[in-house]
Order: C-alpha cells, then structure tokens, then sequence
C-alpha cells in the first residue's frame, strides 16, 4: 500500500492472519536471500499483526478499497520478472498457427488445420535438444515446415524472455491490461517460480503472462510489445515457501484451471498439468540464470503455458480474444487463486510506483 509513511510491506500469513515481515525483512527479494526463508520467518517472534486474511482480500477489490486500510499487491518487488515460451506442445503448436497465420485470427483454423495434418501433435514425448528432437527438426526442413517456435520447443535452447519490470506487477482482485491496439489476445494461466540470487528455488505462486497473439503472430521481433504493457503481468495472490509440506515435486505434478467469465455471459474453462511440461523446471532456471547470467536480486519465472484457448466465442471461425470486463480465474489447490479483470491498457490505472519509490518509502519508514 504505497504512501508515506505507509509502504508495501512483505507479509507472513498464518492460518487466516496477516503478519508484517518489514522490520526484520524490507523485501520479498531479501527475504528470499535466505537459505531457508520459511524456517528463519518461523524463528522470527513478536511479528505485528496486520489484519484478518479476509479482511485484506475484499479491500483489494478496486471496486472495495479503502486506501487507509491494508491490502494486497503482487508477491514481489525487487526481482526481475522473466517468462519462459513454448514448453508445452498445444502452445508450441498455436504458436506456430499464429506465425502461419501473420496474427490474423480469422486464418488460424483453417492452419491449424494444415499444420496438425503435417507435424501432428504427437510431439509430447520428445526430449527437446536430443537426438530425436533434431531427426525430427531435419524431417520438417526439408517439408519446408519448420518454425521459431518449434526450434525454442524441441531444440537445445529453452525461450527465456523479460515478460515484465521489477515492480511492474499486479496482484490478485486487480485489472489486468490489453494493448488497445490488439484483437486477438487471451490469458496464459502458468506457475511462477520465485527465485534467488544463487539460482536456488524458494517457492512458487501463479501468475498469468496476458498474451497478443495478434501482435506476436505478426513478427516474433514484437514480443516485447506483445508481452509488456501496463498492468499485462499478473502474479498472486501469495509464494508459497517451499518446506517439509510443499517442494518443486509438488509443482512438477500441479494442476491447474483457469475460467474466463464474460460480462455478456460468457464462460471458458480450461485445465493444464504441468506433467506434460517439456523441460523440467530447474532446466528452465538453469537456462535462465547461471554463470552466463545473474540476477542480484532475484527473479520471477514464469514457467510457460499450456493452454490457448481456441474454441469461438462469437463468430464461427474467430477462435477466442479477450473483452473488457472478462474476469479471469487461475487455480490450483496448492498455490489457492489469482483472479483478475480485463481492462484495456491506458484504461487502467497507471504503474507510478518503481524501484526508486520503493528504496525511497523503506528510507523514509526508518526500514533501510
């Protein structure tokens, strides 16, 4: 809750209480520098209460809140927000349908069509970056078919990308933003790792990477403008830290909804497992982060989507996109539920509050 001398604060919730970390941790990123976060926040006593569970999730409702009482923001501050691409075959493969199809939506069917005929969707079991992978990869150069997108989901190299800026962010119960200039757009329910300095794993949360397909379809060069606009990353509603209840296995086997409901009515549900990711989790870290690169202050992964909605939602043909108002539902029982609204990106209320706002309200709150 920016302000002065009120500030965001990195919370402990126990149970259906809400506990302030900011004395003895100022940032989520600090908190995960520890070799076992949720072990030293339990050796932490004398925590200030802040409120009831409840209380904090209805006052982040826009439509609900009272900006002199706490809510929710996004689960980070400091860490740079990456995103892996194409790691499950069905989103490898409307990628490809979005390239044939240079982002117009009224072309993909018909591709999709053509290019399950040609390539299949029998591509699951292959390991990326092997053997196989690349008999494969020769078979479709010389069918004239291969793509981007199938050299980032069967080759060597996984796609890491920058989905977002540190505190860029929004959390549960807030509006997320499509680029006024996008008609073909969709959400992108994935698991988001938290991760530290070292490379190390300290928990995970959900997270939806808000995608145009338009845009991207028409020249892969404008996945920045596809993927960072005002408000199109989301990631809640809390990190789950890893310990003796819940660890990386626990979101290797993950399960996860989404529902999208329309204000005309309209209602799409989806399921995705993680199981049928194709590169391990800690395989999409290493790639990202390492001694070819580091990240001081952490990072947020997110781990890639399965789902792409297609079925149409008006005209027959015209596949699914986005309407203002639609409110977005990701879910899984271990990691509880991120929702949001649909606004259209210069709609929805400006991001002011960066790194320097933040170094700045820690000072002033006496935290630094």
């Amino acid at each position: 809750m920016p302000g002065d001398p009120d500030g965001p604060s990195p919370v402990l919730i126990e149970g259906k209480k809400v506990y302030d970390l900011a004395p003895s941790s100022p940032t989520i990123s600090q908190l995960l520098e520890q070799e076992e976060p949720a072990d030293t926040i339990r050796g932490w006593s004398g925590l200030e209460f802040i409120g009831n569970l409840e209380d904090l999730l209805n006052n982040t409702n826009p439509k609900k809140n009272d900006p002199a009482k706490p809510w929710f923001l996004a689960p980070c501050d400091l860490q740079a927000i990456k995103a892996s691409g194409v790691t499950f075959v069905s989103s490898m493969l409307e990628r490809v349908i979005e390239e044939q199809a240079r982002g117009d939506l009224t072309k993909a069917e018909q591709i999709r069509k053509k290019v399950i005929e040609l390539i299949g969707d029998n591509l699951a079991d292959i390991q990326p970056g092997s053997d196989s992978a690349m008999k494969v990869k020769n078979v479709l150069l010389e069918q004239g078919a291969w793509s981007q997108y199938l050299e980032v989901g069967i080759g060597p190299d996984a796609e890491i990308f920058t989905k977002s800026q540190p505190m860029s962010a929004v959390g549960t119960e807030a509006e997320v933003g499509i680029h006024p200039g996008s008609q073909w757009n969709n959400p992108e329910p994935e698991i988001v790792l938290a991760v530290n300095s070292k490379g190390k794993v300290s928990g995970a949360t959900l997270g939806n990477d808000v995608n145009l397909r338009d845009f991207e379809g028409r020249s892969a060069l404008l996945l920045g403008k596809a993927k960072d606009n005002n408000a199109s990353c989301a990631i809640g509603p809390f990190i789950r830290l890893f310990d003796g209840k819940f660890s990386l296995d626990d979101v290797r086997q993950a399960e996860i909804s989404l529902t999208v409901n329309g204000p005309e009515g309209y209602r799409l549900e989806g399921k995705s497992s993680m199981k049928y990711i194709s590169r391990d989790p800690i395989e999409l870290v290493q790639h990202c982060c390492g001694n070819h690169h580091q990240y001081p202050d952490g990072l947020m992964l997110f781990l890639g989507t399965m789902f792409s909605p297609v079925e149409d939602r008006e005209e027959p043909g015209q596949g699914f996109t986005h309407k203002v108002g639609d409110t977005v539902c990701i879910h899984t029982p271990l990691l509880g539920s991120l929702i949001n609204r649909v606004n259209i990106c210069d709609q929805v209320p400006p991001w002011t509050f960066g790194t320097g706002a933040l170094m700045q309200n820690l000072s002033q709150r006496g935290l630094l």
